[in-house]
């Protein structure tokens, strides 16, 4: 699956109706983001069941304000509308499939009582 352009007329579109989603925050002038790209890209080829969707933090201020990116890459991880997983820094191609791992290991149940989700949600 092709990596997705987030804006922040289509981001909530595609939180919701994705139930695992992976979001590279980048920017076209930053080396780091640049070396992170193909690991990025290569990962979302190897797991074509999961949405992997990038935001151009230059273009799409207003969606890095929400949510408080100050470094970048920073890559999130987002199941059933909550972030699981946000860090900056450019992961390497192991670690990056070791966390996608540990991502779909989670008990999203489990996760909601202990943001307290469920009990806003119910």
């Amino acid at each position: 699956m092709s990596t997705l352009e987030l804006t922040k007329d289509n981001f909530n579109e595609v939180v919701e109706q994705s139930p695992f989603v992976l979001v590279d925050f980048w920017a076209s002038w930053c080396g780091p983001c640049k070396m992170f790209a193909p690991v990025y890209d290569k990962a979302s080829e190897a797991n074509p069941d999961l949405v992997f969707a990038k935001v151009d933090t230059e273009a799409q201020q207003e969606l890095a304000a929400a949510f408080e990116i100050r470094s970048i890459p920073t890559l999130m991880i987002i199941r059933d509308r909550t972030v699981v997983f946000s860090q900056p820094g450019a992961l390497p191609a192991p670690a990056l499939e070791d966390l996608i791992k540990q991502a779909r290991a989670l008990d999203m149940d489990e996760v909601r009582r202990e943001t307290g989700q469920e009990a806003a949600e119910g």
